[in-house]
């Protein structure tokens, strides 16, 4: 029988599981912006535990993840970095296809469709990101959005191992996409494993490249640095969700009839 490639789904859905009875604050209207900036700032009630783990992953960081984002951005063309970002955002596009179906967003399900199409043919396996200029940019989606427009909540700030910021409906959310991945169940032996913990390590360092320059600022000047990232990561997430939520209405897709939208 296929089996992952990847411990991820068992350490997130673990993790999940262990606070979700775990209470957390009903989170205010968008009315009241004093209440909705204090219940970002404080819905932590695992904060000890959290620290611990922020300070166990800034280690690693520091002495492993960092020094090879800086030695890949510093090494690698940039043209490279670019191409190999193209090719690791193709091998996630069958998820972002799922997750836009399970969200009822036929047009964003559209976009995901031919981004997959057209880069995978055209853009040869998705070295080249030839969807964007014709129209179909990449958008945001995962399975914590889709259980977020499902109508789970979110439940209270988590900083897992490995993982970093999340929370139970996020870190569930990443187990179900890894699960929906068809390269996860494709195989199996030594070299398929190889190449999924390569795809993963790969991904995590171009994604640590990519926020270098942010997350050194933040560490330089913030005076808590953990209590900083919490906020910024808990407002992009609210906006990520809220713009996947009114973004579309669940109608007929009209993809095949535009060229670009804003």
């Amino acid at each position: 029988m296929p089996r992952p490639t990847s411990p991820f789904p068992l350490l997130a859905a673990a993790l999940a599981l262990a606070v979700l009875q775990v209470g957390c604050a009903t989170k205010p209207p968008a009315s009241e912006p004093d209440a909705l900036e204090e219940y970002y700032q404080t819905n932590d009630p695992l904060e000890p535990t959290n620290r611990v783990f922020y300070a166990i992953n800034n280690g690693l960081d520091t002495v492993l993840l960092r020094p090879l984002a800086v030695a890949y951005r510093n090494v690698v063309p940039e043209v490279v970095r670019t191409h190999t970002h193209n090719l690791l955002t193709n091998l996630s596009e069958p998820v972002a296809l799922f997750d836009d179906m399970l969200q009822a967003r036929p047009r964003r399900a559209g976009d995901s469709f031919m981004r997959l199409l057209v880069n995978t043919t055209i853009g040869i396996g998705g070295v080249f990101d030839v969807a964007t200029g014709w129209g179909w940019p990449a958008h945001d989606t995962d399975g914590g959005m889709t259980f977020a427009l499902w109508g789970l909540p979110n439940g209270p700030y988590l900083f897992l191992p490995v993982l970093g910021p999340s929370s139970p409906r996020d870190a569930s959310g990443f187990a179900g996409d890894i699960a929906m991945d068809p390269l996860t169940w494709i195989g199996q032996g030594a070299a398929v494993s190889a190449l999924g913990y390569s795809r993963y390590s790969l991904n995590a360092i171009d994604a640590r490249a990519r926020v270098l320059d942010d997350l050194d600022k933040i560490k330089q000047t913030a005076l808590d640095p953990y209590a900083t990232i919490r906020s910024l990561y808990q407002q992009h997430r609210q906006s990520q969700i809220d713009e996947a939520r009114s973004g579309e209405p669940a109608t007929v897709p009209a993809w095949f009839a535009q060229t670009r939208r804003p």
